[in-house]
């Protein structure tokens, strides 16, 4: 992206200056693989935090890596600030990421397997097996395994079948001639979904309570059982990795829904992007998946191990050892959290989850379904998770007789399937369903109730950082806000018309929304604390979020910091601001948080010279989510909760030397560790002992 004027080239758009997002949003699984060889977290959740990093991977691939694909094929991308063009980009991915998949492997085998064995948690390999597992086995794959098996053997009439984004497979060697004298060569074995990826012996047969297989061993070890008569050379364990980014023209189509439909038909066989295959495949058949997937030959992986060990999660699933995990909490229930609208009518009510439990916010759509002075109910529903209590009461809501209008976002990545069934059951209730604004992803977290109190009507409102998902609001750190403040019950009502029907622009009182007014109040803001240090005033930034790229805000924040603002940054993963450059960001400090829940909450502080600004936001200081999505960030008025925000989520994480990574000018992030000054200190830890008892 060059400067406006090319011939006085402005320093803040040197490439130098940027890190690649894509390069650094690989690097952030390496701070989540490093809690898995952290021996102070419970071991099996050390095994949750290696299956992360794994599944990570593969989102990865079938996201970010197939996006720079598509801007090397098409050329459809702006050059990023960085400069790095696409070619460049996928070569350092595949490099980047087979030193990450090296990592992940000698994690398993050297440190994690090992130890779980040394505490009665056994994952048995193929030459592990005792004479009576290898009998039960044997007797499993004829019973539950085979009979759903359909191998195919590759010749002129069976060509090289579809292989299905991330289906286990196995590619068998054979010689010999078949029942009908045809010669043996190659022959595919897909593991059919419905089978369990990781199989537990029972005791009696086994001899321990927590001894487990790999379904891919199993298939490996009796595979020849599947060609009677002919003779097995070898069986190699195989996955392919495919784009998954739904592409729909929302121009061109005329209904959204069903577009997407079609689209999710094809979304498991779309460009391979990554193979997966046992290290000891011979080179050519290696060269024959390589081609058939058409893939270069850096986009292969020789695996040790299973080539799905994202699976092995379901053991911490499987155990019960309290002893191996992190202790359990309960949540914070809000007081008096039965009679939701009398409470608010007494102030603002602040959540931070999962500290706070979610329930406030079942509550009040529960609430607000039955009550009979409730007029209407609109939400906006991203991901909710499945047979999600909010859409019970919303169908309730519509059935007593209320106006209910959700906005379904049918994009959100990996739950469109899931919303348009969502959405079906919404309509079939009465439901007014949206599907948002062609063109751009509906990301707001919105609630509105509109109430009849007297002769007036009233509004509440939920805003949150978070989805409306009850799970993830007990692993993600996120913030919510239930008001009934006039003027941002306002705000939300005209976003919400905006959203529905076909409004002019808006003006809003209290609201910042992308992609009106988001990216310019920050960049207003960020410009604000560029004066005061200018005008010898104390000038500080301090602003959490998940990913950061935008252009515009990173070279304001070089600005402000060039001008003596001191900034910090807590940025969970892709980062491409370069802190600690002399004369440009020496006053930036970028920092990355991994612990126990996913850091996901926004939120932005501005000094103001004494007045702080505290915005928390659904947006992230992404391209996409200040300039291509509908957005909200909301102020915390009440001075108490705004204080409360501001040291819960921001200076109690800035004190972090437990968790945190400090990322430096080279790019590399680097763990803390309490000094001999300093007491240790765990942000999550103290949040815990603090609000959860």
């Amino acid at each position: 992206m060059p400067p406006p004027d090319a011939t006085t080239p402005d320093p803040l758009y040197e490439p130098s200056l940027y890190f690649n997002r894509e390069l650094s949003q690989l690097d952030f699984n390496f701070r989540v693989l490093a809690q898995a060889l952290d021996e102070s977290v419970p071991l099996l959740e050390r095994l949750r935090y290696l299956c992360i990093s794994c599944t990570n991977l593969d989102e990865f691939f079938e996201i970010r890596a197939a996006t720079v694909r598509h801007a090397q094929d098409f050329g459809t991308v702006p050059t990023p600030p960085d400069g790095l063009a696409p070619a460049t980009v996928l070569k350092r991915i595949h490099d980047r990421a087979a030193e990450l998949v090296d990592a992940q492997y000698r994690c398993w085998n050297e440190v994690l397997r090992p130890a779980l064995t040394d505490n009665g948690v056994r994952v048995i390999g193929r030459g592990q097996w005792s004479a009576r597992q290898t009998r039960w086995l044997r007797a499993y794959f004829r019973d539950e395994i085979m009979p759903v098996l359909s191998p195919l053997g590759l010749d002129p009439a069976h060509p090289f079948p579809k292989i299905l984004n991330k289906s286990l497979n196995i590619v068998v060697v054979l010689k010999g001639r078949d029942a009908f004298g045809r010669v043996g060569n190659l022959a595919i074995v897909r593991a059919p979904r419905s089978l369990p990826r990781i199989i537990q012996l029972p005791e009696k047969a086994s001899g321990g309570e927590n001894d487990f297989v790999f379904l891919s061993a199993v298939l490996s070890e009796f595979v020849h059982e599947l060609f009677p008569g002919m003779e097995v050379k070898g069986a190699y364990q195989f996955r392919v990795t495919r784009n998954s980014e739904l592409i729909v023209d929302e121009d061109e189509v005329e209904n959204l829904a069903l577009a997407l439909r079609d689209e999710l038909r094809g979304r498991g066989y779309l460009r391979a992007m990554r193979l997966e295959i046992a290290a000891n495949c011979p080179q050519s058949i290696v060269r024959t998946l390589l081609r058939n997937f058409e893939l270069p030959e850096n986009a292969v992986y020789r695996i040790d191990g299973p080539v799905n060990l994202n699976r092995v999660i379901q053991v911490y699933d499987l155990v019960q050892r309290p002893d191996l995990k992190f202790p359990p909490f309960q949540p914070r229930a809000l007081k008096h959290g039965d009679a939701m609208f009398d409470l608010l009518a007494t102030g603002d009510v602040l959540l931070h989850h999962p500290f706070d439990a979610f329930s406030p916010v079942l509550e009040l759509i529960k609430q607000a379904a039955e009550d009979p002075n409730v007029l209407a109910i609109k939400q906006t529903l991203y991901r909710t998770g499945a047979d999600s209590p909010i859409v019970e009461h919303l169908v309730q809501a519509a059935r007593n007789g209320k106006d209910v209008t959700v906005v379904v976002e049918l994009r959100a990545r990996f739950d469109e399937e899931a919303n348009l069934g969502l959405a079906d059951r919404l309509q079939e209730a009465g439901v007014q369903v949206v599907y948002g604004v062609v063109g751009f992803k509906t990301h707001a977290k919105m609630l509105l109730v509109v109430r009849r109190e007297g002769r007036k009507l009233r509004r509440y409102v939920h805003l949150g950082t978070g989805n409306y998902h009850s799970g993830t609001a007990r692993v993600y750190t996120d913030i919510g806000l239930i008001s009934a403040d006039p003027d941002i019950g306002n705000d939300v009502h005209l976003i919400f018309q905006q959203l529905s029907g076909l409004a002019p622009a808006i003006s809003l009182k209290r609201l910042l929304q992308s992609p009106f007014t988001l990216h310019a109040g920050i960049l207003e803001r960020i410009e604000r604390e560029a004066a005061h240090a200018r005008a010898g005033r104390p000038a500080r930034i301090i602003a959490k979020m998940n990913a950061l790229n935008e252009p515009q805000v990173m070279r304001a924040l070089y600005a402000a910091s060039q001008a003596g603002v001191s900034i910090d940054l807590i940025v969970r993963g892709a980062c491409s601001l370069r802190p600690g450059v002399p004369g440009v960001s020496e006053n930036i400090r970028v920092r990355s948080i991994v612990g126990r829940f996913l850091e996901h909450h926004r939120v932005y502080w501005f000094g103001n010279d004494g007045q702080p600004d505290l915005l928390c936001s659904s947006a992230d200081w992404l391209e996409r989510n200040l300039l291509r999505r509908v957005e909200t960030c909301f102020p915390i008025l009440d001075p108490v909760l705004a204080a409360r925000v501001k040291e819960e989520a921001l200076d109690n994480y800035l004190a972090d030397n437990l968790n945190a990574w400090e990322l430096h000018e080279d790019g590399v992030y680097r763990k803390l560790a309490p000094d001999e000054d300093s007491l240790p200190h765990s942000a999550q830890t103290f949040l815990l002992a603090r609000l959860c008892g």
